[in-house]
């Protein structure tokens, strides 16, 4: 009795592209990715930097909010603003089972140990965060950074009004084993003739004020609410400070490989700026 031939891998598989794919794939919708890869952007700063009409971007990052690649988040220093972010994970998750997808032996690996050595910086880079009362925020990103990067960045953080650290950021960071107790809020002037690579703004209000650093550094946004606004009491605003310590060790991890294995400036020079 005569046997089938077995039919080819690829003709088992969907012929159809996973939807990662097919978001990704449009020129359009990758260069908008790749500019919120480098800091939360308004529609307008797109606009600018993709060099399309607002209707189009606008069209454009609907699919990719309906994709999960990117989420929206009314701005809180101006109410008719949007700030758009990448989720970054999701977006890993995505091009995991994308690989999957077409031979399950893609599934991505970790680089080995040591990759680039030639290429890693020779000194720690040095990361500002800023929002405005530097009590909550910026103090767990501080913290987390050093952290998560054992040491081999060094951060620092202050505010353009500062208040007095919040209880429930000692808490939050308590839980994860760090101790902030100790942390002092600071004027960003203190701080204004020390050397940094990259500045991050955490507040969409003090994005508006942050000045021009001597050393020039890059500058991002991350739009993150202020969890003190969450619930009118200490004990009612503490899931909102977890959960902004969630988004920040998320956004830490992915940005602590572009410190480390690439030369320290240029970051991001092709769009940090677009603010200015």
């Amino acid at each position: 009795m005569a046997h089938a031939p077995a039919r080819p891998v690829a003709e088992e598989a969907s012929i159809d592209p996973p939807a990662f794919v097919r978001l990704a794939a449009d020129p359009l919708r990758w260069r908008l990715l790749q500019a919120l890869v480098g800091s939360d952007r308004r529609v307008r700063e797109l606009t600018e930097l993709v060099g399309e009409p607002q209707s189009l971007v606008s069209y454009h990052l609907r699919q990719l909010r309906d994709g999960g690649l990117v989420s929206a988040r009314r701005s809180s220093a101006d109410g008719r603003d949007t700030y758009y972010a990448v989720d970054l994970e999701r977006c890993a998750d995505q091009v995991r089972a994308s690989a999957i997808a077409l031979h399950p032996a893609l599934w991505p690996t970790t680089p080995a140990a040591g990759r680039s050595r030639a290429h890693r910086t020779t000194r720690r880079a040095r990361v500002l965060y800023l929002c405005t009362g530097n009590s909550a925020r910026s103090q767990i990103a501080e913290a987390l950074t050093v952290e998560l990067s054992h040491g081999t960045v060094a951060a620092a953080s202050a505010g353009s009004n500062p208040k007095p650290l919040h209880a429930n950021a000692v808490r939050v960071m308590r839980a994860r084993g760090i101790d902030i107790s100790d942390n002092r809020s600071k004027h960003f002037d203190e701080l204004a003739r020390r050397r940094f690579d990259v500045v991050i703004t955490l507040c969409d209000r003090v994005r508006e004020v942050c000045p021009e650093l001597p050393s020039h550094p890059e500058t991002v946004h991350w739009s993150i609410a202020d969890p003190a606004q969450e619930g009118r009491t200490a004990r009612a605003s503490l899931p909102a400070f977890t959960a902004t310590a969630a988004e920040l060790e998320t956004r830490i991890r992915f940005l602590l490989p572009v410190l480390t294995d690439r030369p320290i400036t240029p970051m991001t020079r092709r769009s940090t700026r677009a603010h200015r």
